[in-house]
């Protein structure tokens, strides 16, 4: 007697809950309510959120590592990769200029520190030593020498983002021109990478948990009393960031071909996780990944996503003008157009002196205010209570930039397959799965 075969069970279809990002947003929902309701509490649960980042930049310097060297041994053409290097440094110059000048523009119209009549010498500048000291130790020529690492293993034992590049740049193209001799030693690498992958998509399950301490802590720890304070000013800053995200960022998309809504419905995961950590670095492993998989050369990424996060912050340039002008106004101090173009120049300068240093933007912004000798640094005290709020839209803007960036210039430079990026941005969203995971 035969028997017919039992029909394969139909696929179960995964549930909303099951994906990371509706779990992510649960996750910051949640937090945000504890920390409003019980600040006590939310406070301790800090640790949640920074043990979470602390374990992500801990992947950094290898994932950067290993990316880079695969991706320039298999090239090896030290010119391409000079001028991959070079476009993406001119775009950063001229996106970043351009949101100095949007930041100075939108400060200059909303005048968000008017009405403040701040006196200098009455704020309490105990917690403003930290910037200024740091403030004074910026200078180009020390940034420049910093980037080479004093041995091969403190750049990662630093987790310096900058110096792991270098070391990567040469050890690729070291290992690229020994040919064959360097096979067993490419595999090698090939296949820690996708080590190092698999742990960032282990660690990222935590993500939900992370999200609600750290957005926990955030609230309890500041309140939404100082959003009141100064909620004019937190309005602008996101605004300006929004607008910066639709208008330029879109644009520049579109010229290049792309769709922003589909590349930000694409990375809304990791979108999720610079929200609730307030650090676009713990979502820069999954970048790297998915950039790969929507048809980006991996030496383009691996060149263009590490350095973007050092010179290519969009988001902390709007920062870093209107702040700058809320302190002159919120302290009554006149600045002509001939000043407020002075303090941009600066910016240009300064703003990429503390790349990648913790607290960058009051450290930048402390030194430029010094250099100034007309705003008093000592009214960057009236931002210490809602920065934390504001280094979300820095955070998301940074990180969407750098999205852009890499997209941009990998078809510029020729190494993009728009088919593959067409079949996965077009993918419609699927509950339990994030969009481009094979």
């Amino acid at each position: 007697m035969s028997s017919s075969p039992i029909p394969d069970a139909a696929p179960r279809k995964p549930r909303l809950i099951e994906s990371l990002y509706v779990q992510v947003l649960i996750g910051i929902v949640v937090g945000g309510l504890l920390g409003y309701l019980q600040p006590a509490w939310g406070v301790k649960l800090r640790p949640l959120g920074d043990a979470f980042v602390s374990l992500v930049k801990m992947l950094i310097a290898p994932i950067i590592f290993t990316t880079v060297v695969v991706g320039l041994a298999g090239m090896g053409d030290l010119k391409k990769i000079g001028r991959v290097g070079a476009k993406a440094l001119i775009y950063f110059e001229v996106v970043t200029t351009l949101a100095l000048l949007i930041g100075l523009v939108v400060a200059n119209v909303f005048t968000p520190g008017a009405g403040f009549h701040a006196d200098p010498s009455t704020l309490d500048a105990k917690g403003l030593a930290k910037y200024t000291n740091a403030a004074q130790q910026m200078d180009t020529v020390q940034f420049i020498l910093h980037i080479i690492p004093k041995t091969f293993v403190s750049a990662f034992a630093e987790g310096e983002i900058l110096q792991v590049l270098l070391l990567a740049i040469l050890f690729g193209l070291a290992l690229g021109r020994i040919g064959e001799h360097g096979r067993p030693v490419l595999n090698l690498l090939h296949e820690i990478a996708r080590v190092f992958f698999g742990i960032v998509s282990i660690v990222t399950r935590a993500a939900p948990i992370a999200a609600a301490g750290a957005m926990a802590f955030t609230i309890g720890e500041y309140g939404v009393g100082k959003l009141a304070q100064l909620g004019f000013l937190l309005l602008c800053v996101y605004l300006t960031c929004f607008l910066f995200i639709v208008f330029v960022l879109g644009g520049i998309a579109r010229l290049a071909g792309f769709s922003l809504w589909k590349v930000i419905r694409y990375i809304r995961e990791e979108l999720l996780l610079v929200l609730g950590t307030s650090s676009s670095e713990s979502a820069l492993p999954g970048l790297m990944e998915k950039m790969e998989k929507t048809g980006c050369a991996r030496p383009v990424v691996g060149i263009v996503v590490p350095s973007g996060y050092s010179f290519n912050l969009d988001g902390t340039c709007i920062y870093l003008t209107m702040a700058a002008l809320f302190v002159a106004q919120a302290t009554d101090t006149p600045l002509n157009l001939g000043q407020q173009l002075g303090l941009l120049g600066l910016l240009l300068v300064t703003s990429k002196g503390a790349a990648g240093v913790t607290g960058s933007g009051f450290i930048v912004l402390a030194a430029t205010l010094e250099m100034t000798k007309t705003v008093p640094v000592a009214g960057i005290m009236l931002l210490l209570g809602v920065d934390r709020f504001m280094s979300e839209a820095r955070a998301i803007t940074n990180f969407i930039g750098n999205t852009v960036a890499t997209l941009v210039i990998a078809k510029w430079e020729g190494a993009f397959d728009a088919s593959k990026a067409g079949a996965i941005l077009a993918r419609p969203a699927t509950p339990g799965r994030s969009d481009g995971a094979d």
